[in-house]
């Protein structure tokens, strides 16, 4: 009889020693797989904040090529030219302009909105209508060194380097390239 007690008391050795060692498992396995967690989380995060910024569009006046709402990725860069889609910081915000000319550039806007980059007219296949809009620059104008002059796709409405009130863009308020829309889904495309 004692040696059947025995026996009994140490299957439950056993069975409680495999219990024990499950939870040590279980553990090492849980620490890890959150550890694992937020190790990716932080890099998505300083993806997102530092690589490839996600921003929301406000405002109209980059109608038609982005919609108020719209949900779009830049890269950040500081390399962009004629064409071009931006984000750059002014006034505690984060304006989305289209690039018109670099550092040195003569700008040129006659009355009824053509556009002119060093007496060349550009073509822009992006605006449905042109207009001078809110210009209270002295024209020609030359773009200064380390900046370039920005125009909204919807000239008449657009605040943009016409205006004093933004100028010219530095590099430095640069945020990036704007180069796709994610949000709204049936609008996912590349910003061109």
């Amino acid at each position: 009889m004692e040696a059947k007690k025995y026996e009994i008391s140490l299957e439950l050795l056993e069975a409680e020693l495999q219990k024990e060692q499950y939870k040590r498992r279980y553990g090492r396995v849980l620490r890890s797989t959150v550890f694992s967690l937020l190790v990716v989380a932080a890099a998505a995060v300083l993806i997102a904040v530092l690589l490839l910024p996600v921003l929301q569009i406000n405002g109209t006046s980059m109608t038609d090529t982005l919609q108020d709402q719209d949900i779009v990725v830049a890269v950040s860069s500081s390399k962009y030219k004629t064409g071009d889609v931006i984000a750059f910081y002014y006034n505690n915000n984060i304006l989305v302009k289209r690039v018109i000319a670099s550092a040195g550039d003569w700008v040129d806007i006659d009355k009824d909105g053509g556009v002119y980059v060093n007496d060349q007219l550009l073509d822009e296949p992006y605006i449905t209508e042109k207009a001078l809009g809110d210009c209270n620059i002295d024209l020609p104008y030359q773009v200064p060194d380390g900046r370039c002059f920005v125009m909204g796709d919807h000239r008449a409405t657009s605040i943009d380097s016409r205006n004093t009130a933004v100028g010219c863009v530095g590099n430095d308020m640069v945020v990036g390239k704007i180069l796709l829309r994610v949000w709204p889904l049936s609008d996912i495309s590349t910003i061109k």
